[in-house]
C-alpha cells in the first residue's frame, strides 16, 4: 500500500537527527548494534552537500543520504537484519560513487560490502531493459521476461532484492518532483521490472504501491478517473477494513474460536486491470473493498 512518509526529527539547524531517527526506526525492529548504523547515517550525511542533508528539502530529490534512511525505514517493516539496513543506508552513496566499495569493506566489513555489490549488479542487469518501450501496461513482453529471469537467478540472498525494491519505492515516491521523460522512464522501469519482482517474492505492500505510482504516471487520466470514482482516500478505506476485521474477530472470540482474518484495500491499479479484463466500468467492480 502507498504510505505516508514520516517527518524526520530535526536538529535546530535544520539538520536531520540520526540518533532520534534510530530511535523511531526501533517502533518496527529491534537493533543490536545502534553504533553501527548511525556511524553508517552519519558517514553518508557527510558525504552530501548542506543544502541536501536538511529535512526540509527531502521532497526535492532523490538524495543519497535521506533516500537511504528512506530505505532503511522501508526495511524495518520487513523485519530484516541490521547488515541489511546498513547496507540500505549506503547503498545510494556509493552508486553516486561518493563512497567506494573499499571505504565499505574497510569500515563496515565484507558481508556489508558483498550485499551492496550484489544490489549494483542488479541495477547494471534491469538497465539492459529498452527506455523507450511503449506496449500496452501488463502486456507480455519476452525481453522484460529474460530481464526478470535474469534478475531472480542473480538473487542467491533475497536481502539483495529487498534492498533494491526499498530503493526503487523511493526512486518512484520522488520522481514527482522530476521531468515529464525521468518520471516515465522510473516508471515504466518500476512497473515492468520491479512491480513483479516484489509480486514473485510475495511483498504484496511493496507491489500495489509500486503497481500505483507506476501507473499514476503511465496512465494519468486513467489513475485520475478511478480515483475519483473511489470518492475516499485510502487511508479511510484502510480504516473501513481494519474496523471491519476487528468487529469479526471480536464476534468469533465470544464464541471461542481462534482465526485469521485477513483484508486489504484494493488499489487502483489493480482496480483498472479488472475492468480492462473484464470489460466492465466502476459500477460493476464489486471488491473495492
Amino acid at each position: 500500500m502507498v504510505q505516508v512518509r514520516a517527518l524526520k526529527p530535526i536538529h535546530h539547524d535544520g539538520r536531520v537527527d540520526n540518533l532520534l531517527w534510530l530511535r523511531q526506526l526501533q517502533t518496527h525492529t529491534q537493533l543490536q548494534n545502534e553504533q553501527r548504523l548511525l556511524k553508517a547515517c552519519e558517514l553518508t550525511q557527510s558525504l552530501c552537500q548542506p543544502e541536501f542533508v536538511m529535512a526540509r528539502t527531502v521532497d526535492q530529490g532523490l538524495d543519497s543520504y535521506v533516500t537511504g534512511l528512506e530505505m532503511a525505514e522501508i526495511l524495518a517493516t520487513l523485519k530484516v537484519d541490521e547488515d541489511t539496513l546498513v547496507a540500505a543506508i549506503l547503498y545510494r552513496s556509493v552508486r553516486e560513487n561518493k563512497l567506494s566499495l573499499a571505504q565499505v569493506k574497510k569500515q563496515f566489513g565484507i558481508r556489508i560490502t558483498n550485499l551492496i555489490q550484489g544490489v549494483l549488479q542488479m541495477a547494471a542487469i534491469s538497465s539492459l531493459q529498452h527506455p523507450t518501450r511503449d506496449n500496452i501496461l501488463g502486456q507480455a513482453d519476452s525481453q522484460l521476461t529474460n530481464i526478470r529471469k535474469m534478475l531472480v537467478s542473480l538473487v542467491d540472498d533475497v536481502r539483495l532484492a529487498l534492498i533494491k525494491l526499498a530503493e526503487r519505492t523511493c526512486a518512484i515516491r520522488a520522481v514527482k518532483h522530476t521531468n515529464r521523460k525521468r518520471r516515465y522512464l522510473v516508471s515504466r522501469e518500476v512497473f515492468d521490472v520491479y512491480a513483479p519482482l516484489a509480486h514473485r517474492l510475495g511483498i504484496g505492500s511493496i507491489k500495489w504501491e509500486l503497481e500505483d505510482l507506476s501507473f499514476r504516471y503511465l496512465q494519468p487520466n486513467a489513475y485520475k478517473q478511478i480515483a475519483h470514482l473511489l470518492d475516499e482516500r485510502r487511508l479511510d478505506r484502510q480504516i473501513y477494513i481494519d474496523a471491519i476485521l476487528h468487529q469479526m474477530l471480536t464476534e468469533l472470540e465470544k464464541f471461542f474460536i481462534k482465526a485469521q482474518v485477513m483484508g486489504r484495500v484494493k488499489h487502483i491499479y489493480s482496480i483498472w486491470r479488472k475492468m480492462q479484463r473484464k470489460n466492465i466500468d466502476f459500477s460493476q467492480v464489486y471488491d473495492v473493498r
